[in-house]
């Protein structure tokens, strides 16, 4: 191997490293909030019929 291809596989396993570590932050603040666990919702009720939307084009 050639002192190019050495500093590019280094460089690219810099670059996985950082990676990862951006997801692991990312991914420790959204579990940081509630687990809502207990089932106890802001939602309590359900959405009427919903129709479905028809689009027309416009004619003349």
């Amino acid at each position: 191997m050639s002192t190019d291809e050495t500093s590019g596989a280094a460089a690219s396993d810099d670059m996985k490293r950082k990676f990862k570590e951006a997801l692991e932050k990312k991914n420790g603040q959204q579990r940081s909030g509630q687990a809502h666990l207990d089932g106890h919702s802001a939602v309590q009720g359900t959405h009427g019929a919903v129709t479905k939307r028809e689009f027309r084009r416009k004619s003349g």
